[in-house]
């Protein structure tokens, strides 16, 4: 038979049977209906356009298998198609990560830098030596700190400006004794009046600022450990200049006055109640002598609160996280502190961290204020005061009545 006579390669309509084949059952040949009336024209598979994340046809060697999702789009393990755009979300997160890791990098090595850069700004001071009789090694952490009246750094219209004279003199005008519990105690802070009469080796007895002016920290330090019997571990010390720049670093400090103070000699017109102090005026306020009816009292409880103010602002969120404020505040008391030679960076934040928990502030006793030499001094309440700095001695808490608002 021809092949143009095979009667089963006769054209047909779509969804027709085929004509029935002699010997095999019609069955076979039966052809499902197909949708729709004619069936698109075969045509090859257009090559993806580049970039496209669409995938055509058989997956290439090596791809992924197409899954079918609903609607007729096809998904990739790694690749969907949104409104027509290629989609790439597995991509995008770990681009992600490795701009997080190295925003991470970059602050940690940025972190170190600071460190090194700020300990080396650090000025190392003469303050602490050994000596017959010092007192052992006793449990916490003891700090000496001390706010000098030196105009060391300031030029003579910042001088006329801050009223703090022309002399550029070796006195203390702040002395605080810090101790910091071992423990999860309360840290306490006890100011130690400039007045104080106490003995001073080579000098008999005197002011205690007096110590300073003799034979400058190293005499201080020493001075207060016989008189305490308490080992210095650290010593600090910050000038007029450092003192304003750190308060100016900050944006200032809100301080609450407690009454009217117009003071020409330390250059300040304050009225009663709560408000912000830049430099200058903080230093004139600590400064001040004239309120009170025992002036080196009032000044001791200004420069706690002051003090306090300062660290509570320097340790917010606020200054911290804003490098505008935390840069300029680090290079500011680098530059203005002074420490012994065995402080650093790590053992100044200790100070802040204590500071910031809020010590136990306290007065160091005191019997009377009686006129030696002709000077007014503050004698010391010798049994309080040695129960006060024996209790500090073996880390413990400083006992109720030795503690003065």
């Amino acid at each position: 038979m021809a092949e143009d006579d095979d009667p089963t390669r006769a054209i047909r309509k779509p969804g027709t049977a085929r004509p029935p084949v002699p010997g095999i059952p019609p069955a076979q040949h039966r052809v499902p209906p197909l949708r729709g009336s004619e069936p698109p024209p075969a045509q090859e598979s257009p090559s993806p356009p580049r970039g496209s994340s669409r995938v055509y046809g058989k997956p290439r060697s090596g791809q992924s298998p197409v899954r079918p999702l609903r609607g007729g789009r096809t998904d990739q393990t790694d690749q969907t198609v949104q409104d027509g755009l290629p989609r790439k979300p597995r991509r995008i997160g770990r681009t992600i990560l490795k701009v997080v890791a190295v925003l991470l990098v970059v602050l940690i090595i940025a972190a170190i830098a600071g460190y090194f850069l700020i300990n080396s700004r650090l000025r190392s001071v003469e303050s602490l030596t050994d000596y017959s009789g010092r007192p052992a090694a006793t449990p916490g952490q003891d700090w000496l700190l001390v706010g000098s009246d030196s105009r060391e750094g300031l030029s003579a219209a910042q001088r006329k400006k801050l009223a703090t004279g022309k002399a550029v003199g070796k006195r203390t005008d702040t002395m605080m004794l810090l101790h910091i519990p071992d423990g999860d105690g309360r840290p306490t802070l006890v100011s130690l009046p400039r007045d104080s009469y106490v003995p001073i080796e080579g000098h008999g007895s005197d002011k205690l600022n007096a110590a300073y002016a003799f034979g400058g920290p190293e005499l201080l330090t020493k001075t207060v450990e016989r008189v305490t019997g308490i080992r210095i571990d650290h010593y600090m010390e910050i000038g007029f200049g450092g003192f304003v720049g750190i308060v100016d670093a900050i944006g200032g400090v809100n301080i609450c006055v407690k009454q009217n103070i117009k003071d020409p000699k330390a250059g300040i017109n304050l009225k009663k109640g709560c408000q912000d102090m830049d430099g200058g005026t903080a230093l004139g306020y600590v400064r001040t002598r004239a309120t009170g009816a025992i002036p080196d009292f009032e000044r001791t409880q200004r420069q706690r609160q002051f003090f306090s103010a300062v660290v509570q602002k320097a340790a917010s969120p606020g200054t911290l996280i804003n490098p505008f404020t935390s840069v300029p505040l680090a290079l500011s008391a680098a530059d203005s502190v002074a420490v012994d030679p065995g402080s650093g960076l790590f053992d100044l934040l200790s100070v802040g961290l204590a500071m910031k928990a809020g010590p136990i502030a306290t007065v160091v006793p005191t019997s009377g204020f009686p006129t030696i030499n002709g000077a007014s001094v503050v004698k010391w309440d010798s049994a309080k005061a040695n129960r006060l700095f024996e209790a500090l001695a073996q880390d413990k808490p400083a006992p109720k009545d030795t503690l003065t608002k």
